[in-house]
């Protein structure tokens, strides 16, 4: 099968790199990550990464303890950029070039996004994982990556969930829930489907950007609805 997206922003939740592990990684999951993320690059697609930072801190939870909301957020975007150099080691490892472009400036760390930099490192093969979220805080990792897909004028989100798509329902709760094969972004903030939040479809939509929502946890489902399957999960267009 050949890709039908040339270049990708994946967006991915910090809790899918614990795995069942009781630490923050596991490195059979992240070693899982990179190897299905150089298949990608080796079929030519360009691929950039959003994690999330769910595994180690997240904001919106910390508020509702009583932190500070404005510092939970930053608490939580330095979450990302952890998990941003834990995944850029793991592909390292296995020879994948990988760059982390952080919305902080970090120097020591990593360099400072930028979205032409961005664009020349994905065409040179890079894999390019955005941490730090916009750097703002009030802002979800969803519309994050929703942003970068804009900025690096991806033609495709990814959106890796534990559900196989976007449903009528909770599947797990209701039964008789079915996957919607295809939605439009105004159908989807129409009927106030929850998988991604109002601010990240309306970014997509006014950028013509296709988002994908589908199962992770299936180990072929990343590389097939890269090369266009539909049956995998839920494809939302304009």
């Amino acid at each position: 099968m050949q890709p039908k997206y040339k270049r990708i922003l994946l967006k991915l939740s910090g809790e899918v790199l614990k795995g069942t592990s009781t630490a923050c990684h596991d490195d059979t999951v992240l070693s899982d990550v990179a190897n299905r993320l150089t298949a990608l690059v080796k079929q030519g697609v360009q691929v950039g990464v959003v994690l999330g930072g769910g595994n180690i801190f997240r904001g919106l939870t910390g508020a509702q303890n009583g932190t500070n909301r404005v510092l939970g957020d930053t608490m939580g975007m330095l979450a990302t950029i952890i998990n941003a150099l834990a995944v850029q080691n793991a592909l390292e490892r296995i020879g994948t070039v990988a760059t982390v472009m952080t919305a902080q400036q970090m120097p020591q760390i990593a360099p400072p996004f930028n979205a032409r930099q961005a664009q020349v490192l994905l065409e040179q093969g890079h894999v390019v994982i955005f941490a730090g979220g916009t750097g703002n805080p009030f802002f979800s990792t969803d519309s994050g990556a929703a942003l970068r897909a804009a900025e690096i004028e991806a033609d495709a989100l990814l959106k890796a969930t534990k559900v196989d798509g976007i449903y009528t329902a909770d599947p797990k709760k209701d039964p008789t829930a079915t996957r919607y094969a295809t939605l439009t972004y105004e159908e989807a903030l129409a009927k106030r489907l929850n998988v991604m939040d109002a601010a990240a479809f309306a970014l997509c939509r006014d950028n013509n950007i296709s988002t994908i929502v589908f199962d992770f946890e299936n180990p072929e489902a990343l590389t097939s609805v890269v090369c266009g399957d539909t049956t995998l999960g839920t494809v939302v267009t304009v």
